[in-house]
């Protein structure tokens, strides 16, 4: 389970970059009900989407060059230096090396052997997201890779997690978790790209999920916003009903309805 009780290794921030920071805001607020709050004028245009004045995740514009409009999703580390660098020694990369963040925190973004690019948060004054689980904020991430066995190998030996298979429609599903943590700690799974067609155009990726009260609601809501519907809302035996977005500007996210909602 996805909570804010972090450990290291699990998801403790999350962030999605575009180049219309309003229009995310205007987007996301109408799907959500978040509200987003700027940083500051020394933030570059960074700032905060909140719900209920709790905050869920940050936003940023990016410009040209940036990469694309995407999610980033954060893993805490008490050490981000250290995780940067057993990154490359596990044949991943470092994209943004670490960097302190006006005192709340140090982040860092790699990459991964695949090239999936993901996030680091050690805490600072900020330990990570205000609430999870819940309607309306991240509840579940999913990591789309070629090779299920390559990535269980890396996220193991640069971030302590492990991996289990459980049984699931059509197949197993790989479940991971913090080292030692259990499976009560599961904040997430890996999929092969292969099974995924509609994942595999973008390449190696991570997928945010967000808990919502009415899968359907809301696929018919991001439509009229002038996002786009990746995967229709499906029911999943066991798990809930889930659907693939993205929103106007590209960055792709997931919602689903738990079939025992977490919150």
């Amino acid at each position: 389970m996805l909570t804010t009780r972090f450990v290291d290794g699990a998801p403790n921030w999350i962030d999605v970059a575009g180049p219309d920071i309003d229009g995310a805001a205007a987007f996301y607020g109408a799907l959500f009900g978040w509200r987003f709050r700027s940083a500051g004028p020394d933030a570059g245009g960074y700032g905060f989407f909140q719900l209920d004045g709790r905050t869920v995740a940050g936003g940023m514009p990016a410009g040209p060059g940036q990469g694309p409009p995407a999610w980033t999703v954060y893993f805490r580390s008490e050490d981000a230096r250290a995780t940067a660098e057993a990154a490359e020694p596990a044949h991943g990369s470092v994209l943004v090396p670490p960097t302190d963040v006006m005192g709340q925190g140090h982040m860092a973004v790699l990459g991964d052997r695949a090239g999936a690019p993901f996030g680091i948060w050690q805490p600072g004054r900020t330990s990570g997201v205000d609430v999870a689980g819940e309607p309306g904020s991240l509840c579940w991430v999913e990591l789309y890779t070629p090779d299920i066995a390559a990535a269980a190998a890396f996220y193991h030996q640069v971030l302590g997690l492990e991996t289990s298979g459980v049984p699931f429609p059509g197949g197993t599903y790989t479940c991971v978790n913090p080292g030692g943590a259990g499976d009560d700690a599961m904040f997430g799974g890996m999929v092969p790209l292969a099974d995924a067609p509609d994942e595999a155009g973008g390449g190696p990726h991570w997928l945010p999920y967000f808990e919502v009260a009415d899968t359907d609601a809301v696929v018919e809501q991001a439509q009229r916003l002038g996002g786009a519907v990746r995967m229709p809302a499906t029911t999943v035996a066991g798990v809930g009903r889930t659907a693939r977005l993205a929103d106007p500007y590209g960055a792709r996210f997931a919602v689903i309805r738990s079939e025992s909602p977490q919150g």
